[in-house]
């Protein structure tokens, strides 16, 4: 079943955007490989990734649910920075790291690795957040762009899992001190 969920998931463009009713990409992949989802669901995929679903799974073509939305061209976010206030909202939602800054300082989209999943528009508080056409002169093919947002994706998964290890590690330390001055 890994097999066919991970042939599933590399059919998707992987932006990780949600639009299907799943948190990310490879959960809509186990989804459909489970029967629990169609193959329909992937606005940014389109009729492109229903027609790759469809041949790997020997099902037939169906059209876009359009309950999850509709197919747009490639788009990146961009940050109109007069306008940003550097409240990392943005920072926070991206799902492959895409967006750099710090508190209270501009930030700025790295538009090779924005995956156009659109989750940072809606946590902006001063609207500074537009989405623009992925530029033609952009070498790189629908499936390099998928793979590398895959890697940044995963990579993020990893160093949050981390941080929220290292965050508890602290809460211990913390507990175990104070246990030991509660001791004296």
């Amino acid at each position: 079943m890994t097999d066919i969920i991970q042939q599933i998931n590399n059919c998707l463009p992987q932006t990780q955007c949600g639009q299907c009713g799943f948190k990310a990409c490879h959960p809509y992949a186990q989804a459909i490989a489970e029967g629990r989802a169609d193959i329909n669901q992937c606005p940014p995929g389109g009729d492109e990734g229903i027609l790759a679903l469809a041949k790997l799974l020997n099902v037939p073509v169906k059209p876009l649910n359009a309950l999850h939305g509709i197919h747009k061209p490639q788009q990146v976010a961009f940050i109109i920075e007069r306008d940003c206030i550097g409240c990392v909202k943005c920072i926070a939602a991206c799902p492959v790291d895409a967006i750099l800054g710090a508190a209270k300082l501009m930030h700025t989209v790295i538009a090779t690795e924005c995956t156009g999943c659109e989750l940072c528009i809606a946590p902006c508080p001063v609207d500074c957040i537009v989405m623009q056409p992925v530029e033609k002169n952009n070498e790189m093919t629908k499936r390099e762009r998928a793979d590398r947002a895959k890697s940044r994706f995963e990579a993020r998964n990893i160093r949050k899992k981390r941080e929220i290890e290292q965050k508890a590690e602290r809460i211990q330390q913390k507990k175990a001190e104070l246990a030991n001055l509660n001791d004296y």
